[in-house]
């Protein structure tokens, strides 16, 4: 199996690209954000799940091993696939998935393209309990780093998660660095 991939990017779309590693390029289905993050001829290192389908082999792409593990539980839901899967991580941050998941508020995955009402209710059942626990460490770590410069525990964890969202492949330093800009100054 193909459990991750490192390479030069080259190309990117809207919920794909094509990462080359050793003179192959490999086309990976990918969270929106993710594929927004990334640029063109940068190296990217990307944890993968590979789905062989009778007519196809569907490779998917993530950050973090957080993504895989949620793209792995979403997609034991009955009625939500690889694509759906997909399309949920496109629309919502795990911490967004954990926080209705947590409140029971299916509303939330019925934005996503494709979910109604019954696999809105079908994804809450079947996610409680099943949240990784993991999946906000990377917000967590990095408002603990605010708030260790001074900001508010409120808006470090406000700006935590966006930074998380806009830069998902990005390390600890990077997003630090894009979170104080973002604070600018105001502690």
């Amino acid at each position: 199996m193909l459990a991750t991939v490192r390479g030069t990017v080259m190309f990117t779309g809207l919920n794909d690209m094509v990462i080359e590693t050793n003179g192959i390029g490999l086309q990976l289905a990918v969270p929106r954000d993710l594929a927004a993050s990334v640029r063109l001829g940068t190296e990217a290192f990307l944890h993968t799940i590979l789905i062989p389908r009778e007519d196809e082999w569907l490779l998917f792409g993530f950050a973090t091993v957080d993504d895989k593990q949620l793209f792995t539980i979403l997609r034991g839901v009955t009625g939500v696939g690889p694509r759906t899967a997909l399309a949920i991580l496109s629309t919502l941050s795990a911490s967004e998935i954990a926080e209705a998941v947590d409140a029971g508020d299916d509303s939330r995955f019925r934005v996503v393209p494709g979910i109604g009402q019954k696999t809105a209710s079908l994804i809450i059942v079947s996610l409680t309990g099943k949240m990784p626990k993991a999946s906000n460490g990377e917000a967590t770590e990095l408002a603990e780093a605010l708030t260790g410069l001074g900001w508010s525990q409120s808006a470090a964890r406000d700006v935590a998660r966006d930074v998380i969202r806009e830069a998902p492949a990005a390390g600890l330093s990077e997003r630090l660095k894009i979170a104080l800009a973002s604070l600018g100054g105001n502690s």
